[in-house]
């Protein structure tokens, strides 16, 4: 099929250092479709000649096997073009236009218009409203066009809600697809395969038999040069808001009718509306807020946030959330989940764990864990299933924990695709499923909203988020959470 993936911030961090290298090894592995054209957009002064020279330059900062050869990547650059435009410009549209309509004006296309438009907007969600209003204004909003959203989408319900309205104004439902790039995740791809592909699990999938689960998202990381982002912006709205609680709804929606894109996000939705709701009182206890100190991670002293370059000087930003809630229905009543996700932590790793019940009547003497499925999404992703197995002669045998381990990476090591590679195709062939549904969006954001209003209040107080230190687990208040239901973390076992 032909396409034009039209890059909006085209010099950004993300399209070069996600999004290019992502193209780049779907183009290695033959999946990107013959035919099309990647165009970069942005205000920068260059022409498609000096772009794929800058990006070439780029590509050198990369590692692994992103990180392709001189001829590799003069053959991919020959279908990238560049077209200089200022977004904030209404006057500079047109051009943008005549590029992708106009034979005359077309550059590597001679077979007539693409059966496919994609409008990646990797750039500030401030500009989507003017962005989307000026490409229906030139008629780039047929049905043939998509428009991909990056995160952050709004700071809060209202703002997501303006947005969601200014593109509603434009493109249909159908057409705007928001990224969340954990759900590329081969990792999450796999749960939903465990779940519903498998018929061992999905009995055992309930509250009858789980007694926790726990879903972490740790950074080793600090906010780097990010400051003045991070801290309008900081772990509930980056992390939470988004990427955890489209995990917490994988795991814990019901089986879907079908593989339709509707009947997936219908039940992730279901979720999201059965959470428990916080108010100011549970805010407060269910709801840990952390900000890192200087320390020692991965064997480095490292500052602390308000160290940071272009961080405030007493800002109350928080870079660790950890909370508990339930799902409040018939499968999950009860069970508590724990979401946990931070910078500057003991390692970077995301993983999500489902803690089993015990036994009801044990046989064997001896504490023993029970048993737990840890789904690992990075550094690496797989599945460990922890079990326990005898040992010792016969009449003496104790029970000693072992591990079932799957490596994605050894078991499908010629097959594997990178999140953002699998959602830019996806997104050009128009599939849906593994995109965010406005109403999905909304919903997690009016979930959140009673946290951040006791924040405001307790800021308002003098009362902010909860020292640790760097290379730590967070706060120790985050262990106390869990500690209350009985249970511990992963790491704390």
């Amino acid at each position: 099929m032909s396409f034009d993936l039209v890059l909006i911030g085209g010099t950004g961090d993300l399209a070069w250092r996600k999004l290019m290298p992502a193209l780049f090894q779907a183009w290695r592995h033959g999946t990107l479709p013959a035919g099309g054209r990647i165009l970069a957009v942005s205000r920068e002064d260059m022409d498609s000649a000096a772009y794929r020279v800058w990006l070439q330059q780029r590509f050198q900062d990369l590692s692994g096997p992103t990180r392709p050869t001189a001829e590799a990547l003069a053959a991919f650059t020959a279908q990238v073009h560049y077209l200089q435009v200022d977004l904030a410009q209404d006057a500079h549209y047109p051009a943008l236009r005549r590029w992708l309509k106009e034979p005359a004006a077309q550059e590597g296309r001679a077979d007539g218009p693409a059966e496919a438009v994609v409008f990646y907007l990797a750039t500030s969600p401030h500009l989507f409203p003017q962005v989307c209003r000026q490409l229906g204004a030139m008629g780039l909003n047929g049905p043939e066009v998509r428009v991909v959203l990056e995160k952050p989408l709004g700071h809060d319900l209202e703002s997501a809600r303006a947005i969601n309205r200014a593109v509603g104004a434009v493109f249909g439902e159908s057409q705007a697809l928001r990224i969340d790039h954990y759900l590329g995740k081969s990792a999450v791809q796999n749960l939903t395969a465990l779940r519903f592909g498998n018929a061992l699990f999905e009995p055992l999938w309930r509250r009858d038999s789980i007694a926790s689960i726990e879903i972490t998202l740790a950074e080793s990381l600090g906010v780097g040069t990010r400051g003045d982002f991070y801290d309008r912006t900081g772990a509930l709205r980056d992390m939470v808001q988004n990427h955890a609680l489209q995990l917490l709804t994988m795991i814990a929606m019901e089986p879907p009718a079908s593989a339709h894109a509707n009947a997936i996000r219908n039940e992730k939705l279901k979720v999201l509306q059965a959470l428990k709701p916080f108010d100011a009182a549970s805010a407060r206890r269910d709801v840990v807020r952390g900000q890192y100190r200087a320390g020692v991670c991965e064997g480095r002293a490292v500052p602390g946030y308000l160290e940071e370059r272009n961080v405030p000087a007493g800002s109350r930003c928080e870079t660790f959330v950890a909370l508990r809630t339930e799902v409040c229905n018939w499968r999950w009543a009860g069970v508590p989940f724990y979401l946990r996700t931070g910078k500057r932590l003991a390692a970077g790793t995301a993983c999500i764990v489902v803690n089993f019940r015990a036994v009801p009547h044990p046989i064997f003497a001896g504490p023993h864990p029970a048993n737990r499925l840890v789904i690992k999404l990075q550094p690496a992703d797989g599945l460990e299933l922890h079990l326990l197995a005898a040992q010792g002669p016969t009449g003496t045998q104790a029970l000693a924990p072992v591990s079932l381990d799957l490596d994605f990476d050894h078991a499908f090591a010629e097959d594997r695709v990178g999140a953002y590679e699998r959602l830019l195709l996806e997104a050009i062939h128009g599939r849906l499923n593994l995109f965010v549904r406005n109403d999905e969006q909304e919903e997690a954001w009016r979930w959140v909203e009673p946290v951040l209003q006791a924040w405001r209040e307790d800021d308002a107080a003098g009362l902010g988020p909860r020292p640790y230190a760097a290379g730590s687990w967070g706060p120790a208040a985050a262990s106390a959470l869990v500690a209350r239901d009985g249970f511990t973390w992963a790491e704390e076992q």
